[in-house]
């Protein structure tokens, strides 16, 4: 019952802050993933009383995943090899040059609460502001479900043939993919 109140609070507030945001700002959405090099498995036919067989790697190998979609259908995609203060850093500058200046919806992750990050954003509160998600609620945030289509195209059901392979596959994949999700039926439903 209390996350059904911190839902519909967050949800009335991000729908009074779009509203109002000055002319030349927009509303980005942004997260990580984490994409391990092995298969995902989904959903498999089998001939019926045989045991499918599952390739997987067994490697430990992953690569991360930073991105970011805005109200007017803008997209941004990186791809790093580590996920922490310093890499998110990197990425809001990237976004800084893409978006300008943006109210900025991201969850509660550790890196995009530590001290560098807060000073950099104390720096660039001219053209970031900040909002939070609620905690444990994916549901609002759009990217999730870039990395759910992802990951079922990329490692759904096989394994490139190398984590190099499946690195340039991921890179390709968000470079030309064009998401066309609504953010206001996220953020102001």
């Amino acid at each position: 019952m209390q996350q059904m109140r911190r839902n519909r609070r967050h949800l009335k507030k991000a729908n009074k802050l779009i509203n109002l945001l000055p002319n030349g700002w927009t509303a980005v959405c942004q997260d990580e993933s984490t994409m391990i090099y092995d298969s995902v498995v989904r959903a498999v036919w089998a001939k019926k009383g045989s045991t499918p067989i599952v390739i997987t790697t067994g490697s430990h190998n992953k690569t991360f995943l930073f991105g970011a979609l805005s109200l007017e259908g803008k997209q941004l995609f990186r791809q790093y090899d580590k996920m922490n203060g310093e890499k998110f850093i990197d990425f809001l500058k990237q976004m800084k040059r893409k978006f300008r200046q943006f109210l900025l919806f991201m969850d509660k992750a550790p890196w995009h609460k530590s001290k560098k990050v807060k000073d950099f954003l104390e720096k660039n509160e001219n053209c970031i502001k900040i909002l939070m998600f609620p905690t444990a609620s994916p549901e609002f945030n759009p990217v999730e479900e870039c990395w759910r289509q992802g990951k079922n195209n990329i490692i759904g059901n096989r394994v490139p043939p190398s984590f190099s392979d499946m690195k340039n596959e991921t890179a390709n994949y968000y470079r030309t993919k064009r998401f066309k999700l609504n953010l206001n039926k996220y953020l102001c439903p």
